[in-house]
């Protein structure tokens, strides 16, 4: 059975808005090499296509996808790009594993708990409830059959093969065998404990929810917290970015299970999570390019974050009444 032509364009958007989220609003990227999303859709945009269509067809829910965002974490940065345990990575002289190393493991836990957070929340969350705001009536059900997710699932391999050679070109450096394997292993694992989580429950609980606005200010806050821990502080910061992490957790639990939890809300955490990084891309040092023309581009893709949340709100106000 085909897929109707709405959802078909759902897969499409999420495709190129994941990599969009992840490397241009970020602020990796400048506008200049746009066409780098080509490269970059297969691997981020085919990683939450199938979250999401894992997820969805199984008749789960966030706690399924954030956990398979995890595993994605450990096969793009630990597997794929290797940032995880390269000292140099991409001969930026960054020295990212400096903060909070752990010699036993030869991982920086700082870049660890850091990657986790982007690519789970930011990267993998954010593009999925940005997308599934875009499409309101298609939310909570799968998108393509299972012949669909097949290919999706080839075009991801084939994008994550494609990055690890265009990384090795970059870095010649590949982890050690036990290294690459414990990734593996640990991605598996999670893949798998994302499914024994519970099954989505009606929600039953009573108490107020706050309002879509608050709910979204409160993810951009902390969201800038995260953004703006500085590693330098080593264990302080592991420490800071757990925190933080249980915050957001803590309350994104305690209130989706009321009543009036709305998918407008889910909105509005993405919404704030995609303004942290479209604000936070302005107080960085671009990573490529000049300054003049990376502020043009954060301007550019900030915009662009603005209206997708935009019309989004737009679609579900419009849905839910």
């Amino acid at each position: 059975m085909v897929a109707p032509k709405r959802k078909i364009s759902a897969v499409i958007t999420l495709f190129f808005v994941a990599p969009f989220v992840a490397e241009y609003l970020l602020g990796d990227l400048p506008l200049k090499l746009l066409l780098v999303v080509i490269v970059m859709a297969p691997m981020y945009g085919g990683g939450a296509v199938l979250i999401r269509e894992l997820a969805r067809r199984a008749g789960r829910g966030w706690p399924t996808m954030l956990m398979l965002g995890a595993a994605y974490t450990l096969i793009e940065e630990g597997l794929v790009g290797q940032s995880l345990f390269n000292h140099d990575y991409l001969k930026m002289q960054m020295h990212l594993l400096d903060h909070a190393y752990v010699p036993a493991l030869g991982i920086g836990a700082w870049w660890t708990l850091f990657m986790l957070n982007l690519h789970t929340f930011w990267s993998m969350g954010v593009s999925i409830a940005l997308v599934e705001g875009l499409f309101p009536a298609e939310a909570e059900v799968p998108w393509l059959g299972r012949v669909g997710d097949a290919v999706v699932a080839v075009v991801f391999v084939l994008g994550a093969v494609a990055n690890f050679g265009i990384g090795y070109k970059q870095n010649h450096f590949v982890a050690s065998h036990t290294q690459l394997l414990s990734a593996a292993v640990l991605s598996v694992l999670l893949m798998g404990c994302a499914f024994l989580l519970p099954a989505r429950r009606p929600r039953v609980g009573g108490g107020a929810v706050p309002s879509a606005w608050i709910t979204g200010a409160v993810a951009l806050v902390l969201g800038m917290g995260v953004m703006s821990t500085p590693p330098l502080w080593g264990w302080g910061a592991v420490g800071l970015l757990l925190a933080l992490d249980g915050v957001f957790l803590g309350l994104v639990w305690m209130f989706s299970r009321r009543t009036g939890w709305s998918l407008l809300h889910t909105l509005s955490l993405a919404a704030g999570g995609a303004l942290t990084y479209g604000v936070h891309a302005f107080l960085q040092k671009p990573l490529l390019g000049g300054l003049l023309w990376g502020r043009i581009s954060n301007a550019v893709f900030l915009a662009i974050a603005l209206w997708l949340i935009w019309l989004a709100a737009r679609r579900v106000l419009r849905y839910q009444t």
